[in-house]
């Protein structure tokens, strides 16, 4: 009996994820790029141009130091949360719902081969993510921003 209850819950499981799958996005939710610099170098860089540039920087957050608070080890990882509330409200008033992921984030880690990563979500992603319409305008701007920001902060301008 309990092994064909465990069967009967193991199949009605299995089966039903079968019909709640979500299809696989066409589109890369990340764009990354390898730093030159290391990972205090490349955020302190992309804080320094964002700032020069006018954005806001909300946070800085160091989860490599916070593991250290709880005596856990994490390769460098630092997420820096920014925006400009006169382009992100834009992209709002398309659709609200993209709010969930504004302020724009950006993530700078290094990998186990101590190559230096600075990656943010891609602004594609986040208009198929949200269905957002009519906005197209706003998105290339942000991606050419995104893209010019982490090509600044990741290489130098020799």
């Amino acid at each position: 009996m309990i092994k064909n209850l465990s069967l009967a819950i193991t199949l009605f499981f299995t089966s039903t994820s079968v019909f709640t799958s979500t299809a696989v996005s066409a589109v890369d939710s990340l764009i990354t790029h390898q730093s030159q610099y290391s990972p205090k170098v490349t955020a302190d860089r992309f804080e320094s141009i964002i700032r020069n540039k006018g954005f806001t920087v909300f946070a800085r957050i160091d989860h490599q130091k916070n593991a250290e608070g709880v005596e856990l080890s994490l390769p460098a990882t630092e997420v820096i949360m920014f925006g400009n509330p006169k382009i992100g409200t834009q992209l709002m008033q398309c659709n609200q719902q993209v709010a969930i992921d504004l302020p724009q984030k950006v993530l700078i880690t290094e990998d186990a081969h101590n190559k230096v990563w600075l990656s943010y979500n891609n602004p594609q992603y986040l208009k198929q993510r949200h269905d957002i319409k009519g906005c197209d305008a706003v998105l290339d701007k942000i991606s050419n921003v995104l893209e010019s920001l982490s090509k600044a902060a990741t290489t130098s301008s020799k």
